[in-house]
């Protein structure tokens, strides 16, 4: 049955599809085999920012993937498990690699969202990234990680504070007059921070606009001459955590939204 004059159908038309990336994990609910996973903090984030989200399908065919980011209005890519450190640094020592965590489907999700990133470029779609996207978007682009922060960089700050995943855990220091500032209208701005991972160096389309009092980046953005993109903001920390409490989190969402809708 269908109710054509619901007033939820005119509200709902307008609203953009987003293209969201699952994590995935060993054992789902159902069957206990290898499954998609989505935190539902990404599903209320881009609902009450006025978007649907849609989960990527679990499949690294270039085709479907091309058809799915061209069917949506914006992509957002997740956090979740690390990056194949392959992709990105081929001499790490045992004593580093060990301390990785990758996906457990052979490194699917890798490839998935670098086809998706490549179709976002090629499509010219609005992008959000968040924490594991943020990285996987500078690698994507020929940039390297530090692997593991506690082994490969000195800092008394402690970014892997899961225990606080809903709450400020230091604050980072934004670019005056970048997106990020002219979205939070901050330049200085409170984040959790819960990675064990972060980018070394901005891989050359991107600007760090943000970063951590330690000095590791914590927003990145298109630099100007370069891609260009409806939307395009990149961030290591967790706004949609943080989005129902504190304004300049949910503000993220509804500017991608926004973009999206355009």
């Amino acid at each position: 049955m269908t109710f054509p004059n619901h007033p939820l159908n005119s509200r709902m038309a307008k609203s953009p599809i987003i293209l969201v990336s699952p994590s995935m994990e060993k054992r789902g609910v159902e069957f206990h085999d290898l499954s998609i996973s989505l935190s539902q903090g990404y599903v209320d984030a881009v609902l009450d920012a006025g978007g649907i989200p849609l989960a990527t399908p679990s499949t690294t065919d270039r085709a479907v993937l091309a058809e799915a980011v061209r069917r949506t209005d914006g992509v957002l890519l997740t956090g979740g498990e690390d990056i194949n450190p392959d992709l990105y640094d081929s001499n790490l020592a045992a004593t580093i690699l060990k301390t990785v965590n990758q996906t457990p489907d052979g490194g699917g999700r890798d490839l998935r969202e670098l086809i998706l990133i490549e179709e976002i470029f090629r499509q010219k779609k609005p992008v959000l990234c968040i924490c594991r996207g943020h990285q996987l978007m500078n690698v994507a682009f020929g940039g390297k990680l530090i692997c593991d922060i506690r082994r490969q960089f000195s800092t008394k700050l402690n970014h892997q504070r899961l225990d606080k995943a809903c709450e400020y855990v230091h604050e980072v220091n934004i670019t005056a007059g970048s997106l990020f500032a002219k979205i939070t209208k901050r330049t200085a701005l409170g984040v959790n921070s819960s990675h064990h991972q972060a980018v070394h160096v901005t891989a050359e389309p991107f600007v760090a606009t943000a970063m951590s009092p330690d000095g590791l980046v914590e927003a990145m953005e298109l630099k100007p001459g370069g891609p260009k993109l409806p939307f395009f903001l990149s961030v290591q920390f967790h706004p949609e955590r943080l989005a129902q409490k504190y304004p300049e989190h949910h503000a993220i969402f509804t500017s991608f939204v926004a973009a999206c809708r355009k």
